[in-house]
């Protein structure tokens, strides 16, 4: 009986020290001299799912949602290793890529939407070495759409000189093609960092 009371009191003990120790732990850090930047950004990047060299591959896809005739069909999982250019044209100067994960949720075979994580990584120039995150949903679109057609989506993280990255980036089709799911896109990029 006397190692229960002893035990119980230790317990008590335990549960009424922790809050005053947890309090020790939230104070909020002032941090100093940082200044929030903003930095513009505009360059193409090319996604091509299919030919020889593809820079888009389907990873895996539900058995109850094969559609053959859709580029992209609903529930579909794909991995992506695409080219970042100064130019439109996929041959022009090549400034980095883009690597990550999207999945097509789009029941209408005629549209195309997904949820996309991506991080644009720059190889060359002043942004060497840095690169941001982007993880959104791209809105319903047609496969082929009109070049009125912008798609705001979320920066969410960065490193390198995008450290703690935040914004957003505009995308508007430059080409694309829906028989073999072939885009170009122009993005334009906002950041705010440190």
């Amino acid at each position: 009986m006397e190692k229960q009371m002893v035990f119980a009191w230790v317990m008590i003990f335990c549960l009424a020290i922790a809050p005053v120790y947890g309090q020790h732990y939230s104070k909020p850090i002032k941090l100093g001299g940082r200044v929030e930047k903003k930095t513009r950004l505009r360059f193409f990047y090319h996604d091509f799912p299919g030919g020889k060299n593809p820079t888009t591959v389907l990873l895996a896809q539900a058995n109850i949602t094969q559609d053959f005739f859709s580029p992209s069909p609903y529930s579909s999982l794909y991995a992506m290793d695409d080219p970042l250019t100064i130019g439109p044209e996929r041959t022009s100067t090549n400034i980095g890529n883009a690597q990550g994960l999207y999945i097509a949720l789009s029941r209408d075979p005629n549209k195309f939407t997904a949820v996309l994580y991506a991080d644009f990584a720059f190889t060359t120039g002043r942004f060497n070495g840095s690169s941001f995150s982007l993880f959104s949903r791209y809105p319903p679109t047609d496969f082929v759409p009109s070049p009125d057609t912008i798609c705001e989506m979320a920066i969410v993280g960065g490193r390198g000189a995008f450290k703690m990255a935040k914004g957003f980036a505009l995308l508007r089709a430059t080409s694309s093609n829906a028989m073999t799911g072939d885009a170009s896109l122009e993005v334009n990029v906002t950041l705010y960092h440190y």
